[in-house]
């Protein structure tokens, strides 16, 4: 600790703060929200909530999706971990030929490489976080 430091900590003061290398950035869902066919097969019609599509150097995908009935995310190998995360309603997930129930507050973790899936069953929508990381646009 430098004597500068020591003297604005004795004082109660604390140094000047960088500012953020980032600005916060908050999304209204609202503001992002549209219906659309699902994504890999348009199994189906959904809402689409494109949380991060608009985050200036974002390294990673979040988006909010609601499967309305008999709708799905079609089957499709990918290229990084994934996470679905189920908000309500309950669904199917397939990921390397194995599939399970999911349903409101189970998570779904899928590896690399994996061919991987999700289906909206039961009786009400299926709502559900995704999230992944991308490569950063080039600057």
């Amino acid at each position: 600790m430098t004597i500068a430091a020591f003297a604005l900590l004795f004082m109660g003061l604390t140094a000047p703060q960088p500012a953020p290398a980032h600005p916060l950035v908050v999304i209204d869902e609202k503001d992002v929200m549209r219906r659309e066919p699902t994504p890999h097969g348009a199994i189906g019609i959904s809402t689409a909530y494109r949380i991060s599509d608009g985050i200036p150097g974002r390294t990673m995908e979040f988006r909010k999706r609601i499967l309305h009935r008999g709708s799905a995310i079609g089957l499709h190998r990918i290229a990084h971990d994934e996470v679905y995360h189920v908000l309500s309603g309950e669904g199917v997930v397939t990921s390397g030929g194995q599939s399970a129930t999911i349903r409101a507050g189970m998570t779904a973790y899928l590896y690399d490489g994996e061919t991987v899936g999700i289906r909206q069953t039961g009786t009400a929508d299926l709502t559900i976080l995704v999230a992944y990381p991308i490569k950063p646009p080039p600057r």
